[in-house]
Order: C-alpha cells, then sequence, then structure tokens
C-alpha cells in the first residue's frame, strides 16, 4: 500500500519509521510545509520507501494533488488542520486518520462527515492516539465480550521513570494542553446519568509493577467519544496517572488561578495573564530532555456473561525507545495510528464512512500488531472487581 504522512514532527516521524518497516507498505510520502524539515527526516529513517514533499495541508487543492496519490493518509498535524484534511481526503477518495482533538469539538466536526465519506467509499477515523485512540480501541474489545455492558474505567499516564521534584512530572504534549485537562471539568457517566467533576478530584490508589504505589484522578477531555458510544452504560470514568502527591501540588496551582485562560491581573499597569507566565516559569522545570519515560494504562471493562459478573482488564507499561530515542508516548501514541492506517490500507477494516476507534478497529488484531512493536498489551479475564485490588 501507500501511506502519506502530513507534519514530520515528532508523531509524523515515528508513525513513518514504523510503515518503512512494514512489509505490506511499499512507498510513504512524508509531506511537511518545511521541506528541509521532511528531508532531514527522510535521511533519519534512511529507507527508500520514503519521500519528502513540500505539501501546505492549509491549501485544499495542493493538499488534494498530494494525498489521492495515495491509498491512506495518516494526519499527524496539529488538530485544527483536522476537518480540511478529512474534508478534503473525502473529496479525493483516500481513507485518512488523525490524533484527534476535542477542543473546539473538532473531532465532532470529523464525525459529522459520516455520509460523505460512505457516499465516497472511504473511511475516516479520528481519534487515534493513546487517550483517545488506544484506550477507545480497548474499551470497544472488552465492551465486545459480554452480554450486558456495565461499566468503563480507564487509568493512563505518562510519567518520568526517574521523578523529580517540585512536581515529579516531565511532560510529553503541550504543556497549554495540561492546563486545560487540570482546569476544565470531566465527563463522566455515573448511576447511568452524564455528569461533570472537577479535574484533579476524587483521587485513588493503584499500582503497577515497578512503580509501586501511584494515584489517579479525574481530568478533562479523556472520554473522548466514548460517552456518546455508550449513553446507556452505569459508569464511564478517565483518571490520568501521576506519582503521588502531584494532584494535590497542582490543585493548589489551580486555586490561585494560574492555569485559567480567562484570568488577567494588573501589573504595574499592564494587563497580565498569570497563565503565561506561569507556563514560562514552568517550562523549563518540567522539560523531559533525555529522561526515560512511561506510558502506563488500564482499561477495566465490566459487565455480565450468561448473567453472571465478570471484568476484562487491558494493562500496558511502554518504554522509551533508547535505540532511537524515541518516547514511550510517541512510541505508543504512532504506531497506533500507523498500525489502525495500514488495517483500512490491507482490507482489515473495510466498513466505509466515520467512524471513532471503539466502534471500527478490531481490538485482536490491534492488539497482536502493538505487540510486534513491542507495545505489549495484557488482557486478563475476573470474575471479582480488577479495579477494587488495584485500589
Amino acid at each position: 500500500m501507500k501511506v502519506a504522512v502530513l507534519g514530520s514532527g515528532l508523531m509524523g516521524k515515528e508513525a513513518a519509521r514504523d510503515l518503512v518497516k512494514s512489509e505490506g507498505v511499499y512507498e510513504v510520502g512524508l509531506a511537511d510545509i518545511d521541506l528541509g524539515r521532511a528531508n532531514q527526516v527522510c535521511d533519519q529513517l534512511n529507507s527508500p520507501k520514503i519521500e519528502a514533499f513540500k505539501v501546505d495541508a492549509g491549501n485544499k487543492s495542493e493538499l488534494g494533488h498530494f494525498i489521492k496519490q495515495y491509498d491512506v493518509v495518516i494526519n499527524a498535524l496539529f488538530y485544527s488542520f483536522n476537518e480540511i484534511v478529512a474534508k478534503t481526503a473525502i473529496e479525493v477518495g483516500v481513507h485518512a486518520v488523525d490524533l484527534g482533538g476535542h477542543i473546539g469539538h473538532i473531532t465532532d466536526k470529523v464525525l459529522d462527515l459520516k455520509d460523505e465519506a460512505q457516499s465516497a467509499g472511504v473511511t475516516i477515523i479520528p481519534d487515534l492516539g493513546v487517550a483517545p485512540g488506544m484506550i477507545n480501541i480497548l474499551s470497544g474489545f472488552g465492551s465486545s465480550k459480554v452480554d450486558e455492558l456495565d461499566s468503563i474505567r480507564i487509568f493512563v499516564g505518562g510519567i518520568p521513570v526517574q521523578p523529580e521534584p517540585p512536581l515529579e512530572y516531565n511532560h510529553v504534549f503541550s504543556i497549554e494542553g495540561l492546563f486545560d485537562h487540570y482546569t476544565d471539568p470531566a465527563l463522566i457517566i455515573r448511576h447511568g446519568e452524564k455528569t461533570e467533576v472537577p479535574a484533579l478530584s476524587e483521587i485513588e490508589t493503584l499500582h503497577f509493577e515497578k512503580f509501586g504505589p501511584l494515584e489517579a484522578f479525574h481530568t478533562s477531555g479523556g472520554t473522548s467519544t466514548l460517552p456518546h458510544t455508550y449513553s446507556d452504560i452505569q459508569t464511564l470514568e478517565y483518571k490520568t496517572i501521576r506519582y503521588r502527591g502531584h494532584a494535590e501540588k497542582f490543585r493548589l496551582l489551580v486555586d490561585l488561578n494560574l492555569t485559567r485562560n480567562d484570568y488577567e491581573v494588573d501589573v504595574n499597569g499592564m494587563r497580565v495573564r498569570p497563565r503565561d507566565v506561569f507556563l514560562k516559569v514552568l517550562e523549563p522545570i518540567v522539560e523531559l530532555k533525555d529522561r526515560d519515560d512511561a506510558v502506563l494504562l488500564r482499561v477495566v471493562v465490566g459487565g455480565k456473561e450468561s448473567g453472571a459478573p465478570v471484568e476484562y482488564q487491558y494493562q500496558m507499561a511502554t518504554f522509551k525507545d533508547r535505540e532511537h530515542q524515541v518516547t514511550a508516548m510517541a512510541r505508543a501514541t504512532a504506531n497506533t495510528i500507523s498500525v489502525v492506517a495500514q488495517m483500512i490500507g490491507n482490507g482489515t477494516i473495510t466498513k466505509r464512512g466515520v467512524y471513532p476507534p471503539e466502534q471500527i478497529v478490531p481490538g485482536k488484531a490491534y492488539i497482536a500488531e502493538m505487540a510486534k512493536r513491542d507495545v505489549n498489551i495484557q488482557e486478563n479475564k475476573s470474575e471479582e472487581s480488577l479495579v477494587a485490588k488495584t485500589t
């Protein structure tokens, strides 16, 4: 298959790395508005399969001319490009996947294109990172195994292997995005009703091998499309994993209005957003640099089989690729979007239209493909509460 990758940043580069190593892929086009950057990535990957192109994804005509040469397009650009890429892919008859972006309801706008995609005979799958992405696929897989679905509880976190004070955290994505997740309320389903709870609340303890006791707490945006797909469920929660004490420290910073987008103060006659100052102060403190990171994930799906309670647990701990200096978060994210793009291209996924990952990606095949990339997801089944054992 021929696959286009839009964006030669970290996620685009790592998706391209996986594609050129995959037997079913014989041609990869890596596009960026900065041709020099794309060429640099191609030089590093050193594969005859890949070629760099200069493309302005904001120019629909230019974008369409480029992607129509391929079977599938991986959109690894900033989320603001997701809608134009999806629309253009439909117009030129090419399948497309993206990394998601619920800010500004971007994913909802992509999902609204379902009828157009079906008519064009193409498949569009948004939200293909870790969270959203991997958690959606595993939630869908677990849900397919029970006769009656009752609950989905999700725990995910990207954390440093060796934590350092003051926050015991190093960022692998945007700090601004982190502020939003910690400030905005979290949408969950409790007792069958959609409700919002404060971010950083309802802290619980959980354990992962090699890490000892950790904490998990609500953050915004994590449930993604799941509350819509499983609107009749009794319990749906997403919590972020961190080292113990992190939520309490950040709760103070939030309460001091240091993370708010809509708050200004007067400093010597100038209007200043404390958030802007805090970002500049925090950035060098939490920068990952050459440290090792890990992505920890646990998805617990509860329901009934033949009338008896059952839980399926999916668990993963992925670490940095030291050989290629690729963060654990980049490995888990880029491999996910590459694997699913290839599933569309090779006919594993045949449904046409726009679907969130939990409704279309085959979980068993996905887990097997991720294992080939040394991203190992373990499944356990129990007739007792697996969550209870971790708290």
